[in-house]
């Protein structure tokens, strides 16, 4: 096979076009491109430009190095294009099963009484987390409110290829300017499905201590680019929020439509309960809300999803059920019956809380105490076949790092990916070299054979 791809110099670089380079690409593997290309690399020039731009002002680069410095990964990560076609068709499958009336009796007669509340809007910024090897992939869970989809987008500002014949190959899609324009769009048609005709004014990003967050500087990024787009914005807490005469405030200021970045999913906290009433009562929209994170990120959905005799009881059809056993590893909910089998079968399985979120209180089986194994037991787990996931190298002669891959998508259509990578046994924005990485399309078919 044709030799790894490395960084080109500007003379090597004057003799190729892109033709060249993408034909140079088809010949090499998606595993060879992970570990020893690096020929697309964080620009930190253009990182701060992209971040100081965004809100016109200084300073939101230093607040990002300061708070969060392994936040953005220096290499992207490439995935083979069919591997990320059948992506897509697994999310755009899921939609059709969670749109059958069996499922969704199914799932909100367990859920709280809130998650029956039916708001019009679908939820924005859904995420589907995959680990992905070259021989496959395996969606380990889905998040109703996933973050970073801005921070990405300041991120595609802030890549720099070694040639212009690479810079020629990165796909128009991956382009910030496309991504904020499906974000702008997608708030809109919320606000329409919510079944509102006059035109959206205000939004209000929601989150507890939102100054404190780590992701704070996103919740900027956002206000901004509301703000651009004609729209008043504010970040609050939920107790800056008071609802009188039929709508929600923020101070003087009506709030039509609230972000929603709480993980205070089914709004139980005292101090959501005004933010709880406004919801109920329709006097702001909510989103993503608690119906969607019932029937999408409650983690015993896929315990539902990956097992065929509860797919065939809720006529989901067979091909449908083909592709969901194939891509989501076997889930089970922990509970006392089968608490002893899973205990052997420990090392195959991750553990992780049916509610929790951001990897919270998971647990890789084969790292498992007694003491632990007791918890497990005792709170609302489930048990997940291990997928193992990919891994990229960040640096010559460094040991590589472990990524997962995120699609953000909306209403069953992919919106955007990224990967994060990390050490560890989940991703933790705390790794150096680590943090979200864009994903490339690679080879259309791998390394087939003879790669060595």
């Amino acid at each position: 096979m044709t030799q790894p791809l490395l960084p080109l110099s500007e003379q090597d670089a004057s003799y190729l076009s892109s033709a060249s380079v993408g034909a140079a690409l088809d010949e090499v593997s998606i595993e060879t491109l992970n570990s020893r290309c690096f020929c697309i690399s964080l620009d930190h020039d253009a990182l701060r430009d992209a971040l100081e731009s965004s809100l016109g002002q200084p300073g939101l680069f230093e607040l990002v190095r300061e708070r969060c410095p392994y936040l953005f990964a220096a290499h992207p990560v490439f995935v083979a294009k069919p591997q990320l076609e059948r992506m897509a068709e697994l999310i755009r499958t899921i939609e059709s099963v969670v749109a059958l009336p069996a499922y969704r009796e199914r799932v909100l007669a367990r859920s709280p009484a809130i998650a029956r509340h039916e708001p019009g809007a679908k939820g924005v910024f859904f995420g589907y987390d995959f680990h992905v090897a070259e021989e496959g992939f395996g969606l380990i869970e889905i998040n109703s409110n996933a973050g970073g989809a801005m921070l990405n987008a300041v991120l595609a500002r802030a890549q720099r290829a070694c040639c212009p014949a690479i810079e020629q190959l990165l796909p128009p899609a991956l382009r910030a300017e496309s991504l904020e324009a499906n974000i702008i769009a997608m708030f809109q048609q919320e606000w329409a499905l919510g079944g509102h005709t006059r035109p959206l004014r205000s939004i209000a990003i929601v989150d507890e201590r939102p100054e404190q967050q780590y992701l704070y500087p996103e919740f900027l990024l956002f206000q901004q680019l509301f703000q651009r787009h004609g729209l008043q914005s504010v970040i609050a807490d939920p107790s800056e929020l008071s609802l009188r005469d039929g709508r929600l405030w923020h101070g003087e200021l009506a709030i039509d439509l609230i972000y929603n970045r709480l993980t205070d999913f089914a709004l139980d906290d005292p101090a959501h309960a005004q933010l709880r009433q406004a919801y109920l009562e329709r006097a702001t929209l909510l989103t993503p809300h608690p119906q969607a994170h019932a029937l999408y990120a409650d983690k015993r959905n896929l315990a539902l999803l990956s097992d065929a005799g509860q797919l065939q009881a809720l006529g989901v059809p067979k091909d449908v059920q083909a592709l969901l056993l194939a891509a989501i590893p076997r889930t089970e909910v922990v509970e006392p019956a089968n608490a002893e089998r899973l205990w052997r079968e420990r090392k195959q399985l991750f553990f992780k809380p049916w509610a929790g979120y951001g990897s919270r209180a998971a647990y890789r089986g084969d790292k498992l105490t007694q003491r632990v194994w007791q918890e497990i037991i005792a709170g609302d787990y489930v048990a997940q076949a291990l997928v193992l996931p990919g891994q990229r190298v960040m640096a010559r002669e460094n040991p590589a790092l472990k990524f997962d891959l995120r699609a953000y998508a909306y209403d069953g259509e992919v919106q955007w990916l990224a990967a994060r990578l990390y050490q560890g046994q989940t991703t933790n924005f705390r790794t150096p070299g680590g943090g979200f990485a864009p994903v490339y399309p690679g080879p259309e078919g791998g390394c087939g054979t003879g790669c060595d």
